[in-house]
């Protein structure tokens, strides 16, 4: 299996491509199919993603597999409690035999950072991870640097640890376009996981190229979204912030605050995405639906009591999800439409 190099024309040959791609990634990790489709929502979003799950569930063995089955440069950076900025962002370096400074910059100027345990960094280290995610590039002593073309941050974290943790503040998880539970794998998961990686390792297949996904990424960005999608979009989010509205008074005693206008955009990106893989160039409410927990969840801060009843916030957004009404698809005998064409 060779790297492909040109862009497909149509929506049935990307997603076929997209396929390929993502059956690379699941030739070296057991289960985990929707991790590894959420890692190639994010990267067609152009969004970066979370995954949170207990150590030993391949978190990082599926970043560095996903990255070399796209291609572009990749770098790793183990976060931990003494790390300073200028670790990860680059610092100037005093040349003493040109009598200048030089500026050195760090390890998150590649396309896939791999940001590891992000939530062991302290808080200095976690603002400066804002300015790249945000907005892709680094200020260093007064001079600006873009990071490069496609760039995506995955950062992992573990629950259940609380020593030398230090919890990721609002602000920052609102720069993830995901976040994305990986579980424990199942019982047969677990012995293809023993029969296959007990002896010589599989070994992923490089299937894009950077030219080629930013190509993809332009062609999810111009996924159809109908007027009524859009709508069912912002009515979701707006649920969160005022559910009384929406004939969920209960939850306004749950939600402390809702989500932003960033879940918004990342629901509608998302969900092109989502479409885009699925072989289609329009959006349906069912794209919506299966991303928005992932969208949603972390954006979602719970108040106290909700918090002392083990109420989480997946449970609130599969509430909303319940409670919103979805606009309904018209077919007809030629093409799939959703109401009121295009």
């Amino acid at each position: 299996m060779s790297e492909q190099t040109q862009a497909p024309s149509s929506a049935e040959e990307t997603a076929t491509l997209l396929g390929r791609a993502i059956s690379q990634v699941q030739q070296v990790i057991v289960g985990q199919e929707h991790m590894v489709e959420q890692l190639m929502v994010g990267l067609l979003a152009r969004g970066h993603i979370l995954l949170e799950g207990v150590p030993g569930t391949a978190k990082t063995l599926a970043v560095r597999t996903f990255a070399t089955v796209v291609g572009g440069t990749f770098s790793r950076v183990q976060f931990t409690p003494d790390l300073v900025p200028s670790d990860i962002v680059g610092t100037r370096v005093y040349q003493a035999s040109r009598e200048i400074f030089d500026v050195e910059l760090g390890p998150v100027f590649t396309n896939f950072v791999l940001a590891d345990e992000i939530n062991r960094a302290p808080a200095k280290v976690q603002a400066a991870m804002l300015e790249l995610m945000a907005e892709k590039q680094v200020s260093i002593a007064g001079t600006t640097y873009p990071m490069k073309d496609p760039f995506i941050v995955i950062a992992t974290e573990n629950p259940v640890e609380s020593e030398g943790v230090y919890p990721l503040p609002e602000a920052q998880r609102d720069r993830f376009l995901l976040k994305v539970d990986v579980p424990y794998p199942k019982g047969n998961e677990e012995l293809e996981i023993l029969r296959r990686m007990s002896v010589k390792a599989p070994v992923a297949t490089q299937i894009l190229n950077p030219e080629l996904t930013k190509s993809l990424q332009d062609q999810a960005s111009n996924v159809f979204v109908h007027n009524l999608v859009a709508e069912y979009i912002v009515r979701l989010v707006l649920a969160t912030r005022n559910p009384a509205d929406f004939n969920m008074p209960d939850l306004a005693q749950v939600i402390s605050i809702g989500c932003s206008s960033r879940a918004t955009l990342g629901l509608v990106s998302a969900a092109r995405a989502v479409a885009l893989i699925h072989g289609r160039d329009y959006v349906l409410p069912t794209d919506v639906q299966a991303i928005a927990p992932d969208v949603m969840s972390h954006r979602i801060v719970l108040s106290f009591d909700a918090i002392a009843d083990n109420v989480s916030a997946g449970q609130v957004v599969e509430r909303i999800l319940a409670m919103v009404p979805a606009p309904t698809p018209v077919w007809n005998n030629k093409q799939a439409v959703v109401p009121g064409g295009r």
